[in-house]
């Protein structure tokens, strides 16, 4: 009797491990999502205001109950990496988010210098990756995989040479970039083929650059002040600028200063102080008099942290809720990751009409670059983002 019981059981478990088998795997509980942000490095406040956008989006999901899809309520998990600002970091840390803590979607990262190694390994490993900030091109470029939150540099190129032109009625531009990294670069090449096809060549009379963690910008600064050029862009992030605007005042340069969307830090203002008053700056949102959702956000997130969040954050969230509508969308989270990650990318691919706090968002077909408008942003005399005019594709 004993061995027949022992037999029984083994045909039970049997009987069992083939039906569970049949059913696939397990629908999980939570849902991972990855961060890729930048704490530590060069711009650690971006990796701040990523980090603390990140945080609030999941507390106020799980505080409701969960993130429902198709009927069941899902607890969110974040994975948070920090990426140190550095390209091999960011591949890295994807790397790790994938494969071993099988997230089902990535945010982040930011910044284009680690968003387009990153988002490759994304693609090759077929995770969906949402880069809220990252306005290069080749971020998304043949990567069926991966999207964006905000416009890309091909646009915001242009747009800058039209606001300076029609703003002012310059002719003659004078550009300072680090060619080191992949941002900057890229916007300076858009800008100037832009402004050269409007004021025909030789009409930006400076092109200087400059390599990653250089602080003395005086030799460029003295060519562009000696060239003739009636004002300067300078597509750097915040760190940078303060020394820009500051170092060019002080060699006498007198013409506007004008950025992008790599300016709208917290703390640009702290470390440029009067020197980027009355500056312009092509960006994806402003803070000042915001209304509705935009508003919301911009009150909740200054009562915890005690601070305007930036552009950063403010497309951190939208990308959020990007991912957020991508997972509603599928109607099922079946725990088989391969198939869920598809579900997501295959949604996110069809969003259409989001209504984000940066603005409405709807992606092109084929890519995951959505089409918006982007903001021309005033800093005023009491150092305040000021909302200025709209550039629209």
């Amino acid at each position: 009797m004993e061995r027949k019981s022992k037999y029984l059981v083994i045909s039970i478990l049997m009987i069992c491990a083939i039906l569970l088998g049949a059913c696939g795997p397990a629908a999980p509980q939570t849902i991972k999502i990855g961060v890729n942000a930048p704490i530590t490095g060069d711009i650690p406040k971006v990796g701040e205001g990523t980090k603390f956008a990140a945080e609030m989006w999941a507390e106020d999901i799980n505080a409701a109950g969960g993130l429902e899809i198709g009927g069941k309520k899902y607890q969110v998990e974040l994975i948070i990496e920090d990426n140190e600002s550095k390209a091999e970091s960011a591949v890295a840390a994807n790397t790790k988010m994938i494969t071993q803590d099988e997230v089902l979607i990535i945010i982040g990262p930011q910044a284009s210098k680690q968003a387009v190694p990153a988002g490759q390994v994304a693609n090759d490993n077929k995770t969906p990756m949402i880069s809220p900030w990252s306005t290069n091109p080749n971020t998304t470029l043949n990567r069926p995989w991966v999207f964006r939150a905000c416009f890309l540099d091909d646009f915001q190129g242009p747009a800058v040479a039209n606001f300076v032109t029609e703003e002012f009625g310059f002719t003659k531009a004078a550009v300072l970039y680090d060619i080191a990294s992949d941002y900057p670069k890229g916007l300076a090449e858009f800008f100037k083929k832009a402004w050269e096809g409007l004021h025909g060549a030789g009409s930006v009379v400076a092109y200087e650059s400059f390599t990653t963690k250089d602080t003395d910008f005086s030799a460029q600064l003295t060519k562009i002040r000696d060239s003739g050029a009636e004002f300067l862009f300078t597509p750097q992030y915040y760190n940078e600028v303060a020394l820009i605007a500051q170092q060019a005042h002080q060699l006498g340069f007198t013409g506007p200063i004008v950025g992008s969307d790599s300016w709208g830090s917290a703390e640009l203002i702290p470390l440029c102080g009067e020197d980027c008053y009355g500056a312009f700056f092509t960006t994806h949102y402003a803070a000042a008099g915001a209304t509705g959702a935009t508003k919301a956000f911009i009150d909740a997130y200054n009562a915890k942290h005690g601070y305007i969040p930036d552009d950063v954050a403010a497309l951190t969230w939208d990308a959020f809720n990007l991912a957020k509508k991508a997972m509603e969308d599928c109607g099922k989270i079946t725990g088989d990751i391969a198939a869920d990650r598809a579900c997501v990318k295959d949604a996110l691919s069809k969003v259409t009409g989001f209504e984000g706090i940066t603005g409405t968002m709807t992606f092109t077909p084929g890519s995951g670059d959505p089409s918006k408008c982007a903001v021309i942003v005033k800093i005023s005399d009491k150092g305040e983002f000021t909302f200025y005019k709209q550039s629209c594709p």
